[in-house]
């Protein structure tokens, strides 16, 4: 298993963020995680890679205990993430913003490896004709691949895509997901969130179900699409729920 999370629990005073969630995520899967806003999504993403210390619990990346570690830390071990809201250095051109992700990572290229790297990465997500551009003067769906980029720069193991394809049409998804299957084939493993179902239940091999901070269900697309506790958790009503959830 690349990454084991073991009954973590996340409190912010009263509220219970995460309540005992546990799962596994092996190398070489695209693990999808879905729930209704509010489910704490985002909060395991953010124990996950260190921004926050869980009151209980552990995660194990690659065997070692990586539990409230700071995030520039978990990254030199190879665990990257793009964010939902994309923050590029707008001052820098595109390749220096990848070009920060591969200085700082796993890795710690040189300027001329990783100038070399970004270039590389850059072709990948098909933004190459970008290159030498402010990334400031990038549009939404670009600044999307940049934020991806700029992870991939860092050369994970494991890479959490954070609603990635929110803000994205259709032609922009159907690239976004052409580019992430991609990844994975080039032997990164992926753990994903995402409100887009049709997108995430077509490209995800497993999916977690999160509500209230716990986890009601996981399995395939299809088991989680007909669970009845998923269906109560979205919408009560099995017809409704199955159409948002295939699309």
């Amino acid at each position: 298993m690349i990454l084991e999370v073991r009954d973590v629990t996340k409190r912010f005073g009263g509220l219970q963020a995460l309540s005992e969630v546990t799962f596994d995520l092996s190398a070489g899967e695209i693990l999808g995680l879905i729930g209704p806003n509010g489910a704490g999504k985002t909060t395991l993403f953010n124990v996950i890679n260190g921004v926050f210390r869980p009151n209980r619990g552990k995660v194990i990346f690659r065997g070692e205990d990586i539990t409230g570690m700071p995030p520039y830390e978990v990254a030199s071990r190879g665990l990257a993430r793009a964010y939902q809201v994309v923050r590029p250095l707008c001052d820098l051109t595109v390749r220096e913003n990848v070009m920060v992700g591969a200085c700082f990572g796993r890795e710690r290229f040189s300027l001329s490896e990783a100038a070399r790297v970004a270039d590389d990465i850059l072709a990948q997500v098909g933004l190459a004709a970008r290159a030498d551009f402010l990334a400031g003067s990038l549009n939404v769906a670009e600044k999307k691949r940049l934020e991806l980029a700029r992870a991939l720069g860092s050369q994970p193991y494991l890479l959490l895509l954070d609603e990635v394809l929110a803000g994205l049409n259709p032609s922009e998804i159907t690239l976004m997901m052409d580019t992430i299957r991609q990844i994975r084939d080039n032997g990164v493993t992926i753990l994903m969130i995402e409100h887009v179902m049709q997108a995430m239940m077509s490209i995800s091999d497993r999916v977690l179900v999160l509500d209230y901070g716990a986890l009601i269900a996981q399995g395939s697309p299809q088991e989680v699409v007909n669970d009845p506790q998923v269906i109560e958790a979205y919408l009560g009503d099995p017809e409704l729920t199955k159409r948002l959830l295939e699309g």
